[in-house]
Parts: structure tokens; sequence; C-alpha cells
């Protein structure tokens, strides 16, 4: 076999694994992903009791602060509490706060300028940054690790039991990764997943994975 040939054959392979690559990248469910970490000590007694969600002083009045308390108030049902109208009356206090601090990180990406710049290879989940797709890694021989910046989302929750001295009785954080700066969009994703399988179990550190609609 030519030296032509070889090359023919070597490069015909490649773009067999990248049509296979891309196909079955079409063909995943498109999803998000976050990690979630959580510790209880839930009363065993609690079906129609109150909760009030308690802002800290600097996001008293701020909006988003608001639009982020309706996403944990949606979520917060499956405990079986109800809202109460004041601090006061509650019997449980929730306690929030948020983030989506930039970080550095490190993807694959084609080397070779035939296939031109897009990253290919990249993951999507807990462990590479997420926006809203699924799909896995996909390599290809010419493959480099490039820099990118992608924004660490994440919200903890704090409930505390003044029937038990203000004891702590839940504590989770959920967190998921994404290359735009969209806390917004990620949010009632977030707030979903505080409460997912709730109580759980005690130091339960879980992947939680939704399905989303295709567009």
């Amino acid at each position: 076999m030519s030296l032509f040939s070889e090359g023919a054959s070597w490069r015909a392979l490649r773009l067999m694994g990248l049509a296979f690559a891309l196909l079955t990248t079409a063909c995943a469910a498109p999803s998000w992903s976050a990690k979630l970490t959580r510790y209880q000590q839930w009363p065993t007694t609690t079906s129609g009791d109150t909760y009030y969600i308690k802002s800290s002083p600097d996001k008293s009045g701020s909006l988003q602060y608001q639009s982020f308390a309706d996403s944990v108030r949606a979520s917060i049902g499956v405990t079986g509490l109800v809202q109460a109208p004041d601090l006061k009356s509650a019997r449980f206090v929730v306690q929030m706060d948020y983030g989506n601090p930039q970080e550095q990180s490190w993807v694959p990406q084609f080397a070779d300028s035939f296939y031109g710049p897009s990253a290919w290879g990249i993951g999507r989940g807990y462990y590479a940054p997420n926006d809203g797709w699924g799909g896995g890694f996909f390599y290809s021989p010419n493959v480099v690790n490039v820099p990118v910046t992608m924004y660490k989302n994440y919200l903890n929750v704090i409930i505390t039991d003044n029937q038990n001295s203000g004891a702590e009785v839940y504590r989770a954080t959920a967190v998921s990764y994404s290359y735009s700066d969209n806390l917004d969009q990620q949010m009632p994703f977030l707030s979903q997943a505080i409460f997912d399988g709730f109580p759980g179990n005690n130091g339960q550190v879980i992947d939680i994975r939704y399905p989303l609609p295709r567009d």
C-alpha cells in the first residue's frame, strides 16, 4: 500500500469516527446535572408544620433573591411543610445562599485544523460545564487540552427547627457547572435538586440528572 493510500485510509477512519461521535451526541437526550451533598436530622412528625424563608439583611430587598426564594418555595412542597405568614409563627426557618463564581478548567479539543476549532470532545455534566446538553467524551487522534472559563453555580439551603432550640435539621448544597453566566436559568433546577428524595440520608453525596426538552 502506498503512503498516499495509507493516508487516505487513515483519514477515512478519522472521518468515520467523527461522524459516529456526532451521531451519538445528536441522539443523546439533553439533560441537566449537578452534585448534591446533604446532611439531615429531620424530625419524624412534621407534616403540616410551617416554614419561613429568612433572608440575610444584605439581600432582603434584592429582587433576584426574591425570585430565587420563589424557586425554593416551588420545590419545598415535597417536605410537607406549609409557608407561614411571618417568621415568628414558623416552626422551621429556611435560609439560602447562592452564587456562580468563575473557575478555570481544561477541556479536550481537536488540534487538527482540518476539523476546525470546534471542541467536539467536550463531555457534559457535573464534572464538565453543563449548558443543558447531554453527551460524553469523544476523542480524535489529535486532541489537546485547552483552558476555558466556566461558572460554578451553587445553592445552599439550611433549615433549622424552632421547636428544638433552633437546631439545624437539614443542610444541602447543589452544584452545577455552565460555560455561561446563567444562574437565573440554573436556579429552578438547583432548587429542585436540593429537595430531591428529601430528606435522604445523612452525609449523602449523589449525582442529580434531569432530562430537558429538545429544541
